[in-house]
């Protein structure tokens, strides 16, 4: 059996370290990506809860590039809310921006009631670029 290949973000490694999780797994040509929360630089919950997003997005971005992928490469996407009716606008917003154009990944929306002191999570598999 092969080993996993994991796939770590510059400067976050500690963080996966300590929970004992692979920010991303490759295998084959697919990418595999843990759930991204909107943490600030101490590891605790952005309070303001469009900025939690705005952060939960950018370190996603951070894994997809360690990996050579980009948001384009996304296939699959599943985020996680305490509070989705009133929290949809807020993250359809910051979505929006960063995800892009047609045609977009497919997309799975849970409605959950604990994410460790967060209100948001996104989690994503992406196809990995032949040059990567």
């Amino acid at each position: 059996m092969t080993k996993r290949d994991a796939v770590f973000p510059a400067g976050r490694q500690a963080l996966y370290e300590m929970h004992r999780y692979s920010a991303a797994i490759r295998s084959g040509d697919l990418l595999f990506v843990s759930g991204q929360v909107g943490s600030r630089e101490d590891g605790s919950p952005e309070p303001d809860f469009k900025k939690q997003v705005q952060l939960a997005f950018d370190n996603l971005a951070e894994v997809l590039k360690a990996a050579g992928c980009s948001f384009d490469d996304v296939v699959d996407v599943t985020t996680f809310h305490t509070d989705p009716e009133a929290q949809f606008e807020a993250i359809s917003e910051v979505r929006t921006k960063e995800i892009g154009e047609k045609p977009y990944p497919n997309w799975t929306a849970v409605g959950v009631n604990w994410l460790a002191g967060f209100d948001f999570e996104i989690k994503v598999i992406a196809r990995i670029p032949q040059a990567a």
